[in-house]
């Protein structure tokens, strides 16, 4: 992968595109702190399959205009779509699995960025 963003910069990128697709709920998590091995999650509701599939899109799309494109990607499925860019991990879930894994209360200790 190619970066030439610093990973703030990329966090940037992402979530303005997941906004620009009407994601719900972005937020974005450092887990140096917090964690050994991860760095830095990305996690965004949103409302239907279709729609996570349109959030997924979005991100890659845009990023790809930077050079950088995922190492992996699960999914989709109908709950949840995991997008990898090294150091960010970005996490496009259903309200349900959202809730159901609740990421953000499992890192609760995480800085929020």
């Amino acid at each position: 992968m190619t970066q030439t963003l610093s990973a703030q910069s990329l966090i940037a990128e992402i979530k303005t595109a997941l906004e620009d697709k009407k994601a719900e709920h972005v937020v974005a998590l450092d887990l140096h702190q917090v964690s050994d091995s991860l760095d830095y999650f990305v996690i965004a509701t949103g409302t239907s399959q279709p729609h996570l599939q349109a959030l997924e899109r979005g991100v890659r799309e845009k990023l790809q205009e930077e050079g950088i494109r995922a190492t992996k990607v699960e999914g989709p499925s109908p709950r949840w779509i995991l997008l990898d860019y090294g150091q960010i991990l970005v996490h496009l879930m259903s309200p349900e699995a959202r809730e159901y894994y609740d990421l953000e209360g499992f890192w609760a200790d995480a800085k929020r960025i």
